[in-house]
């Protein structure tokens, strides 16, 4: 089939599976926003970047900036039809960004498939889950309900999607849910996999290495969403009575999830004007963001990795944490109960119980005498659920060809899978 993925910042959620279709014999293309620099597995197409509408009124603005960039996809698929005469048996879009809202108009044959991430809510989620943040008011709802148009809108034009946890697809009414598969994307735990030779050169010259105390920390983004501001307030007590512990903190200082804070340039600057002398800056180390080896490093010789976070969309980084066999202590919340189990895989906390958070990450780094269980629990859970090979792959490609059938000369996703990469 002729195969078409679409996605601002490809390869996005698809960098397996876009090559692992095109190894099994289809026609694969991609389609991007021009700015996107990222390599990419397969063919590539662009569309031009789009530029911020003016709207008058702040509750129609994120439909007005996903349909700007909807309709300069559209503009580019029509480029694609009409000058190249290329049309798709199936499109596979991402719909957070508005990028699949009107390609049916492009493209009225094809089947068209929407990664759903998630699904806003007013209640039971992010929205009004940490007041000291973001209250729960009347305006924050209604902005909510504003922001999910463009997503309700590619759900009901779409054939159907894919969501990478239940808890996810769940985010969605009842009216759509019916449309969804849940399928991870895939853990390579072939790549990320526990290392105890693992080591890694701090920026002051100091190299940590595997059963060092180390507490490690990632987030794409140091932001509450990601229980930043928990995590910090934790510091003083945990590095009080452990002298010897290291914290490893990545991520950047911008923001990905929620608003930037009033009061400071940055969420991290906030924590540390916040915390003051109290927190030995000599043994917290901001890293900003990583190269994927340094990152990977970290994962495996950390003793304990605390993931926090608001019911919202799980983060690779927990599962990467699990695969490489890392000691986790994980916010007891919705998203995070779906993959850890608190004594058996990992250890879950309160997302607002700073006490028992601080007292969890100790005695993980006073040497917790479970351990090894929950290591090798955690690496087994992420090989039977959600490895890339075994698992998640096959399943994408076997989903992805009921909508457009199996090329003629291998109709077995598990040769795909077991080629890669």
């Amino acid at each position: 089939m002729k195969l078409l993925f679409v996605h601002q910042n490809f390869p996005g959620q698809f960098p397996h599976l876009a090559p692992a279709m095109a190894r099994r014999g289809h026609d694969v293309l991609a389609l991007t926003d021009q700015a996107n620099g990222r390599p990419a597995p397969v063919k590539v197409a662009r569309y031009a970047t789009p530029e911020k509408p003016t709207v008058s009124h702040s509750l129609g603005r994120t439909y007005a900036e996903m349909a700007e960039r909807g309709w300069l996809a559209a503009r580019g698929a029509r480029a694609l039809r009409d000058r190249h005469g290329y049309v798709p048996d199936v499109i596979l879009g991402h719909s957070g960004w508005g990028e699949t809202l009107f390609l049916r108009e492009i493209w009225p044959s094809a089947k068209l498939l929407v990664y759903a991430e998630l699904m806003y809510r007013t209640r039971g989620h992010d929205v009004g889950f940490d007041e000291e943040i973001s209250p729960g008011t009347d305006e924050a709802r209604v902005s909510t309900v504003a922001r999910s148009a463009h997503l309700i809108q590619a759900m009901l034009q779409a054939d159907a999607g894919l969501c990478p946890t239940r808890y996810q697809a769940d985010s969605f009414p009842p009216e759509l849910r019916g449309k969804l598969t849940v399928i991870h994307d895939g853990i390579d735990t072939g790549t990320v996999r526990p290392n105890p030779a693992a080591t890694l050169a701090l920026p002051n010259g100091r190299v940590l290495k595997a059963g060092d105390e180390v507490l490690s920390y990632v987030s794409r983004s140091l932001e509450p969403y990601r229980g930043f501001h928990v995590f910090m307030r934790a510091l003083p007590r945990i590095l009080a009575e452990r002298p010897e512990a290291q914290v490893v903190v990545v991520g950047g200082d911008g923001v990905s999830y929620g608003s930037k804070p009033r009061d400071a340039d940055s969420w991290k600057a906030r924590a540390l004007a916040e915390l003051g002398d109290r927190l030995p800056l000599d043994r917290v180390h901001f890293l900003g963001r990583v190269p994927y080896a340094d990152y990977l490093s970290i994962m495996q010789l950390t003793r304990v990795h605390c993931y926090l976070t608001y019911p919202f969309v799980l983060s690779w980084s927990l599962t990467e944490a699990m695969a490489a066999g890392a000691l986790v202590v994980a916010s007891d919340t919705e998203p995070v109960r779906e993959v850890v189990r608190d004594g058996v895989n990992g250890r879950l906390v309160p997302f607002f119980d700073r006490e028992a958070l601080e007292t969890a990450l100790i005695r993980a780094l006073n040497g917790d005498p479970d351990a090894a269980r929950l290591r090798a629990a955690a690496r087994e859970t992420i090989l039977r659920d959600y490895d890339l090979r075994s698992q998640s792959l096959p399943r994408l490609i076997a989903w992805l060809e009921r909508f457009g059938g199996p090329p003629p000369a291998q109709a077995d996703p598990e040769r795909a899978a077991a080629t890669w990469p």
